[in-house]
């Protein structure tokens, strides 16, 4: 799969994480895009670890769905950072 298939897949990934989680503002593309690329990238070592095989795999839906888990993971995870930063 090229570059832009994996940039696509992690804003699509990314926004729908940002719509499941409700954060209740709209995100931008850029914003979607890393949510989602880290967010995949942390959900596959999760799944890495608890299961111990490797989830390198293409454009599917068993993917998309541990992609979409890692940025709802990411997006909590930071919005636990920004909490504790501003003091509220």
């Amino acid at each position: 799969m090229g570059i832009l298939s994996w940039i696509l897949f992690g804003i699509l990934a990314g926004w729908v994480a940002g719509m499941l989680y409700g954060r209740g503002k709209p995100e931008g593309c850029l914003s979607n895009m890393a949510v989602g690329i880290f967010g995949a990238l942390l959900g596959g070592a999760v799944y890495t670890l608890i299961t111990g095989r490797d989830f390198t795999t293409g454009f599917n839906l068993p993917s998309f769905i541990v992609a979409v888990l890692g940025s709802i993971g990411l997006i909590a995870i930071l919005n636990l950072i920004n909490r504790n930063r501003t003091g509220f």
